[in-house]
């Protein structure tokens, strides 16, 4: 129930240090240069610290917008600074709360694999606690996970006195990014509004709703009698009883009852006489809302509903009265972003500006390919880069249409599988994959093994699959699905479209579910389906009476275990199928 009752954020940022280490340099003078910005910083003065982590200091970090962590050579020797970095990182997860990393004299792969000096000073810890591997274990989790997250390397900044200023001005600019869109959804909440009042946030994922959410649910909360923060609806509404665990949880949260009765319409009673906020992350569709709460006349006037999707006609279904529009990173919050992962700190090395320049005209703001490009150019040399940027303007810019359909057949795919497979798919197909895959091997875009399968690079599978969901902010316009989240959506709710050519499902990873007899009339260029179990037991989970005509005309690839009729449809080529 933390979720519903933290009230606003009491500090902007906490810091979490070793004492010993820098209390009487670099950790005072960064707290210095952050009151100098007017922001509210909790550090801990305390020289006698105990065994366990005070409440008061959990309080702090649950109640700050930022954690700062400097880890320094003496670090991980303390018991107290590693359950407070155990602490922050369960906040970065439950809250969404920004961490920022400063590696003080160490160097970020010391931290995160516990070598050098640095690793030095666990071992200690670890002939203390060397009975408890629980408490080791962790620890060292929290250490690697927090070491891959971008930071300041100290020693990329000479002066010291710089890199305290860079620190302050991120959080700053941190702070004050996500503080004025939370004035915005603010400002939208419609405060003069009597009745019940809907707000969407929308937007493609990992562009920051749940962040922002999250942000103005910290913020305002307190304000009313009951709240509550539902996260993931898509993700838990997918288990097997997900949607009644989160009606228990909303009506938990919201009347303070941890033995909240079953009896639905009498909590919801209680309900209407509250002024309620809840926020519904990651909604996919309406008949989730409608499970959990029914509708919104249950609640009292006043009361507030934001709900994040990447879906918008979910939102208009639903009746929000003003739909917000996460969108693409601005050109130099973009370039933030990249180097905080390609370079570990705020802005480009010197001598890689028109490097960088060039991803950030390709990867067009958004965020995933922003990190997938920061990560993989991390310490490579600049013959790697010029390489990377040429792969990458051939895979938005190619000459031909034809090499971009294979290759992105590939990525959504075919990865891993015979070429000759792929070839005769794609001759099926119409295309040319003789001269097609032959330009996209001597292109390095994909490569050939030694067991005659078609490989790719990890990373242009997920710039090829990133291209695809560019396409459309509804899984059901895009051209291929791969995604279990995203077909199981686009298939129980018969969203569909003559967008769809490829559809590849891993049956293991959803729930049964049944198919409109109608589904693939409305996927009339559908040429690849896969419904597959990677270890297949005859069990079917997709249940269907039967399927209606046309459908399956330009299907080349079927796969589908347990399928569940006694015939193929009746249009369905057979001399098509490869």
């Amino acid at each position: 129930m933390a979720s519903s009752s933290r009230n606003n954020k009491k500090y902007d940022v906490f810091v979490s240090f070793r004492g010993e280490d820098t209390r009487d340099n670099f950790s005072s003078h960064l707290y210095s240069a952050l009151s100098r910005q007017h922001i509210q910083t909790f550090i801990d003065d305390q020289l006698n610290r105990g065994d366990e982590i005070s409440e008061s200091l959990v309080n702090a970090i649950e109640a700050s917008a930022i954690s700062v962590i400097v880890f320094s050579e003496g670090y991980a020797s303390s018991r107290w600074c590693l359950d407070e970095l155990v602490k922050i990182i369960e906040c970065k997860k439950e809250y969404a709360q920004i961490v920022i990393l400063v590696f003080y004299r160490v160097d970020p792969s010391d931290v995160r694999n516990q070598t050098g000096s640095f690793g030095n000073s666990f071992s200690k810890l670890e002939e203390r606690f060397k009975e408890n591997s629980k408490k080791l274990q962790t620890w060292r989790n929290a250490l690697k996970e927090a070491a891959t997250l971008s930071g300041f390397p100290s020693q990329n900044i000479r002066l010291e006195s710089k890199l305290i200023n860079e620190i302050a001005n991120d959080n700053k600019n941190q702070l004050v990014g996500v503080e004025s869109r939370v004035e915005e959804i603010e400002s939208l909440l419609g405060a003069q509004s009597k009745d019940v009042y809907a707000l969407g946030i929308w937007g493609i994922g990992g562009i920051g709703k749940t962040t922002i959410a999250r942000a103005t649910f910290d913020k305002i909360s307190s304000d009313f009698e009951g709240s509550c923060f539902l996260e993931n609806v898509r993700e838990e509404s997918q288990k097997p009883g997900g949607l009644a665990c989160l009606r228990q949880k909303l009506l938990s949260n919201l009347l303070k009852d941890k033995n909240v009765s079953l009896a639905i319409g009498l909590n919801f009673r209680r309900l209407s006489r509250m002024k309620v906020l809840i926020v519904f992350d990651d909604v996919t569709c309406f008949s989730q809302l409608e499970s959990i709460i029914g509708s919104l006349d249950c609640l009292t006037p006043v009361s507030r509903i934001i709900i994040t999707s990447r879906n918008k006609q979910v939102l208009r279904n639903w009746g929000v009265r003003k739909i917000y529009e996460m969108e693409a990173l601005e050109y130099h919050h973009a370039v933030e972003l990249f180097s905080r992962h390609a370079f570990k700190q705020n802005h480009p090395d010197v001598g890689y500006e028109k490097f960088s320049s060039k991803v950030m005209k390709y990867a067009q703001g958004v965020p995933l390919a922003l990190k997938v490009l920061g990560c993989f150019l991390y310490e490579r040399e600049k013959e790697v880069w010029e390489s990377a940027i040429n792969k990458l303007q051939r895979i938005l810019h190619p000459s031909i249409l034809e090499e971009k359909n294979i290759f992105l057949d590939v990525a959504c795919f075919f990865q891993g599988e015979d070429v000759n497979l792929v070839m005769k798919f794609h001759n099926a197909s119409g295309f040319y994959p003789e001269i097609g895959i032959s330009v996209l091997v001597d292109k390095s875009l994909i490569a050939i093994g030694s067991y005659n399968q078609i490989r790719m690079h990890d990373l242009l599978q997920e710039l090829g699959r990133e291209i695809v969901r560019q396409e459309s902010i509804n899984p059901g316009n895009r051209s291929r699905l791969w995604h279990h989240e995203d077909i199981y959506e686009v298939l129980t709710y018969n969203t569909g479209t003559e967008k769809i050519e490829g559809i590849c499902l891993d049956m293991s990873k959803v729930k049964e579910f049944r198919l409109n007899p109608n589904t693939f009339t409305k996927m009339p260029k559908l040429r690849f389906l896969k419904f597959y179990s990677p270890s297949f037991n005859g069990e079917n989970k997709c249940k269907m009476s039967y399927l209606q005509d046309p459908g399956f005309a330009e299907v080349k690839y079927l796969h589908w275990h347990g399928y569940p009729l006694k015939s193929l449809p009746s249009n369905l080529s057979a001399e098509k199928l490869v």
